[in-house]
Parts: C-alpha cells; structure tokens; sequence
C-alpha cells in the first residue's frame, strides 16, 4: 500500500498541473504578464516593454495567440493582455478578449507600441513586462512555472519578490497549501497510487480533463485547423483504435496551435502535452469498453508518468514535450489492458529508445505532427510489451532499470541539449548563416 504521505503528494501534484488553459501556454503567459502590469501600473498604457528567454521566443513566434483573430508573436500576444485582458484569470487571461481588443491590438502592433529583446542568462522560462504611462512605470516577471510571478515592481519600488530559489523550493516541500513534491516521484508509486485511488478525489479533476481535451479534439477534426494533421490521419490510415488515438490527439493541436479559442487542461506546463496525454487514453478506454472508475487510473497514470518525466527535463528545452506526454500515453494504454509495472517500464522504456531525440523548434502546426508520431510511437511500445519485448540496458541511453533510463533521458534533455535548443533559436531568428556552415 502506498503511504499516505506518498498518496497526497500525488494528488497535490494532480491538482497543481491539470489546470486549464487556453491556447499555447507562452503567449498566454506573456499576455497574462502584460495584464498585470497594467494592472499594477493603474494608468492608461501608453508603451510596452518585453524582455523573455531564447524558449519564450521560440514558442511564440509561429503560433496563433488565440482569440486574436490570427495573430501571431510576441507582440500580438502582450498587446492584447494589455488591452483586452484579465489577470485574475491567469492561463485563461485573454478568454474574453472582444473584437474592439482584436483591433486595437493589431492598430498597436503596427505603430510599435511594443517593442521585445531577448533576456540572456536566465532561466528558459522568462519573462519580463514593463509597462509605461502617465510618467509611471510597473513590470512584472514570471520564471520557471507559466504563472509563477517572481518580482512586481512600480516606479521602482518593489511591491512583491521571491526568488526562483524560493519559488523552487516551495514546489518541493509539499504542504497542505503548496506543490506536490516531484522529487518524491516513482514509477512504481504512480502505479500504486493509481491502484488504490479514491474516484471521489480526482472525479472533478479527470471529468474536466476528458470533456475539455475532447471537445478540442473534435473541433480539430470537424473542421479545417493548421495543417489538418488529424484529419489527414483518418482520411489515409483509417480509423481503427490506433489510428483514432494518434488522430485525436493530433487534431487537438491542430486546432490549438491554430488559435483555437477553446481551452484545454494542461499537463508539464502544456496544453498540446495535455492533449497528449488525455486522448489516446480515452480512445482506447472507448474501443475496449472500459470502465468510467477504470479510465481515470489509466488517466492518473499517464498524467503522472508525463510529469514525471518531464521533471528532470525542466519546462522548456530543446526535447519534444510530445515525447514525455506520449510515454505517459503508452503506460496508460498499458495499464488498460492490465499490464503491471514490468509491463508499463516497457511501455516507457520502447517509447523513450524511439522517439526521445524529436527536437522542439517552438509551438507552432507541425506540433500536431510530431504528437501524432510520438503517440504512434507509444502504441508500437504498448504492443512491444505485451508481447514481453523490450529495449534492454546497454543499448544506447537505455537502462535495465526503467527509472534510470527517465533519468538518461532527462539529461540528455536537459543538458545535453542545451547547445542544441540555442542553435534552435539562432537560426529561428536569422543569427546564423546556414550556407556558410556546409
């Protein structure tokens, strides 16, 4: 039986992540900065003041800001915080954004209201807003967590401030009011934990999860969202489970990336992980005729194993969310179909050898592309295990012991990679001379 200390970690660590969101989490959280800038400068904006890391950049600049009418970018994306937004809603901020915000943020936008500059020596998540008017000025600034505000200030004076230090350290000393704890995390424990949940204490979580991420789906398969990479799934492979699950997914993104209004529960800071994580679940739980009770373990695994993974890659990098997000699906797949913690480290293991070196050249469609690959991948492993086959220890980053190969991964991830996500951002923003290169 696992501890009850252990029990409420995991459920704190369910809670603080399945939150929803709408649209890609970067430009929400640029919009929600800007938001409360001006609502602690309390003066009519008149310039907007952008600093945010190479990881900010890269997930912003290819993709729709939702409910903006199409736009795209960084500055779109404060703007419109600014003029048309509600920073009591956090990742929900400019939900009710209406057409006048729409507008003025496009009239803004061209006269340089906003003008952005890349922060260096930062974290990857970072993300500073000043803004100016009536001869007054406020910034805010977030790091490491989309919503995790670290330093308020107004004409100088500094109204709030913790350190990331600090705000690390509370994410890992659980109370009855803080984070769950990611460093307490294990496979086996997250299995545990699924086994012997209590429905009651994650119904209202799961349920919302479920009718949030499949609605999205289904907006990106009815109709036409950024490359239709779901549609095209079930045009041209069918639509059998496994094709369904990567289609499903993969529709999601579409309409997300594409600046799809709707709002999704996030997984590791994401919405397309969100998805990644819920649908495949579900579409499987459907064609096998699973239980509502038997569902929302499956969820609790795949959610927590995605998690869990992603811990020791960190929020932004250069390696595919849809990665991590895909291995949570798997083991949940294989938890369906009863496998136990041998099978599910299979599961894990399959996916991680095959997929784990998809790059992230930021948020944008082909996102949906590389989840319908990252799923698909993640159903070739459930199958792997079943059938008791596995990547074993010695074969490149692979261990025998499935928690060592997440650690691997995670390093590869985080460090190994890290050369790698600033080429990424170099060539994403003209600094480099590719041709001179070959």
């Amino acid at each position: 039986m696992i501890s009850q200390e252990l029990y409420d970690n995991y459920l704190a660590i369910l809670r603080e992540e399945l939150v929803p969101a709408m649209g890609c989490t970067e430009p929400i959280a640029i919009a929600y900065a800007s938001a409360k800038a001006r609502a602690t400068l309390g003066e009519k904006v008149s310039a907007l003041h952008v600093s945010c890391s190479g990881n900010i950049i890269k997930n912003v600049k290819g993709v729709i800001v939702p409910n903006s009418g199409g736009q795209k970018g960084i500055e779109a994306a404060a703007i419109l915080g600014v003029v048309g937004g509600d920073e009591t809603k956090e990742l929900e901020v400019i939900a009710c954004a209406d057409d006048e915000a729409r507008k003025l943020t496009r009239k803004l936008v061209r006269e340089n209201f906003c003008d952005v500059t890349l922060a260096e020596d930062v974290p990857n998540l970072f993300i500073e807003v000043e803004a100016e008017g009536n001869g007054h000025k406020a910034s805010v600034r977030i790091e490491n967590e989309h919503t995790n505000i670290t330093r308020i200030t107004r004409d100088g004076k500094v109204l709030f401030e913790r350190e990331p230090a600090e705000a690390e350290t509370q994410a890992q000393s659980p109370s009855q009011n803080s984070s769950g704890n990611r460093n307490l995390m294990r496979l086996r424990d997250i299995i545990e934990f699924a086994n012997c949940l209590e429905i009651d204490d994650v119904r209202e979580i799961f349920d919302r999860q479920i009718e949030y991420n499949t609605r999205i789906s289904q907006e990106g398969l009815d109709n036409k969202w950024g490359a239709c990479i779901g549609k095209t799934i079930i045009e041209t492979w069918g639509n059998d489970v496994r094709s369904c699950a990567c289609a499903r997914a993969a529709a999601g993104s579409d309409a997300r990336m594409s600046g799809c209004p709707l709002p999704v529960i996030i997984n590791s800071g994401s919405g397309n992980q969100g998805i990644t994580v819920t649908l495949p679940v579900i579409t499987y739980a459907e064609q096998w005729l699973i239980s509502r009770e038997k569902l929302y373990r499956a969820l609790a695994v795949s959610n927590l194993v995605s998690i869990y993974i992603k811990h020791f890659i960190g929020s932004l990098s250069a390696f595919c969310g849809a990665v991590s997000a895909a291995s949570g699906a798997g083991a949940g797949i294989t938890f369906l179909a009863g496998g136990d913690y041998s099978g599910i480290s299979r599961t894990i293991t399959n996916t991680l050898a095959n997929v784990g070196g998809i790059v992230c050249d930021g948020a944008k469609p082909s996102c949906a592309a590389k989840i319908a690959s990252s799923v698909h991948a993640a159903i070739l492993a459930h199958h792997m295990s079943m059938n008791d086959d596995k990547f074993i220890g010695g074969e490149g980053f692979v261990e025998d012991d499935v928690e060592e190969t997440i650690k691997n991964m995670g390093y590869i991830g985080k460090i190994g990679m890290k050369e790698t996500d600033k080429e990424i951002l170099n060539v994403m923003i003209d600094r480099v001379d590719v041709d001179s290169c070959m």
